[in-house]
């Protein structure tokens, strides 16, 4: 048995597990879904679960090839962005290697890459692979892409490789993202699940040199995009340019929320994206269980390392009333 394993991350949207163990119906703050997605024309084929799906994907690959621009040699796919960071790091770490990771930030990093067997550090010098989360999660914070083209610059000089994951730029600003870009220190990944409010499908995809790609492919199980997956994202893709109605009906319900949060004096970083991250004033783990009580489900920060910090999604107006309403019971 391998010794020295790391302990499981924690992770949001856990609504199905507290639904069953508290009993009754939640509202779930704890995960970051699109509120407002796109209606897609899909209806599941049964008949499309006889075969195996084509493990190269290559239909779907020229799907989002052509809706970015990229090359399908240049992409990847996978089961959830989580399975990605993990081929990838297999796939460019090991033993002695270290990554550069600044929390605080997606935990999934740390574990993909000490799995590997790599150290990680927050510094950027010498490291194998620099991972940067734009806008981050979970502080919100959005790097201009002239930011992250100097960073790649730089991580490059390294001899390293920039991981730039996007997972929620479509909901921020995707002026910002660096997918267009093919350079051979660069992957970038994306999230349609979150976009397009499937997280129960888990579909994850990105780019970089068809190499680089190469690699990631070998690394990847074989067939993990499954038929429903693989049918939900061509149509999915087809429909893109409607994410942009979505980023402005968030945007809107964001400056909303965030106004009610400033009345109530909470503090919170300055959000790009679909969630916020604020300091409360009590314990984080306190307040999460009051609010829970009141039918609120929101993330606890505490494994960000940020033991007074709690972020919240962004939801409908309704839904945002309701979670002012429990912060005005909730909080001292």
């Amino acid at each position: 048995m391998r010794e020295n394993l790391p302990e499981r991350m924690e992770h949001g949207g856990r609504v199905r597990w507290h639904c069953m163990r508290e009993g009754g119906e939640l509202i779930d703050f704890s995960a970051n879904i699109n509120p407002y997605p796109p209606i897609i024309p899909w209806t599941p084929d049964p008949s499309a679960l006889k075969d195996y799906p084509d493990d190269r994907y290559e239909a779907l690959k020229e799907v989002i090839g052509s809706t970015f621009g990229r090359d399908a040699a240049e992409i990847t796919v996978g089961n959830g962005s989580v399975e990605l960071i993990r081929a990838f790091c297999s796939a460019v770490l090991g033993e002695g290697d270290t990554a550069c990771i600044q929390p605080p930030t997606f935990a999934e990093y740390e574990m993909a890459a000490r799995l590997a067997g790599a150290r990680c550090t927050a510094d950027v010098s010498g490291a194998a692979v620099r991972f940067l989360c734009n806008p981050n999660n979970p502080t919100g914070r959005l790097s201009t892409r002239p930011e992250i083209l100097g960073a790649l610059d730089e991580t490059a000089n390294e001899g390293g490789y920039l991981f730039v994951d996007e997972a929620f730029i479509e909901l921020a600003d995707p002026r910002q993202s660096v997918v267009d870009v093919s350079h051979e220190h660069l992957f970038t990944l994306r999230s349609l699940t979150k976009s397009f409010t499937v997280p129960g499908i888990r579909f994850g995809y990105g780019f970089g040199t068809p190499e680089l790609i190469e690699q990631v492919e070998t690394m990847r199980l074989p067939w993990t995009v499954n038929a429903f997956a693989e049918a939900f994202a061509i149509e999915a893709f087809r429909h893109y340019d409607l994410l942009e109605r979505s980023r402005e009906q968030i945007a809107r319900e964001r400056e909303w929320l965030c106004g009610r949060l400033t009345d109530l004096g909470l503090a919170y970083e300055p959000p790009s994206a679909n969630y916020v991250l604020m300091e409360v004033p009590l314990e984080a783990g306190v307040l999460v269980a009051r609010l829970l009580s009141h039918g609120i489900l929101a993330r606890d920060c505490r494994s960000f390392g940020l033991p007074r910090h709690i972020r919240v999604a962004v939801r409908t107006r309704e839904e945002n009333r309701q979670l002012i309403e429990a912060f005005e019971a909730c909080l001292p």
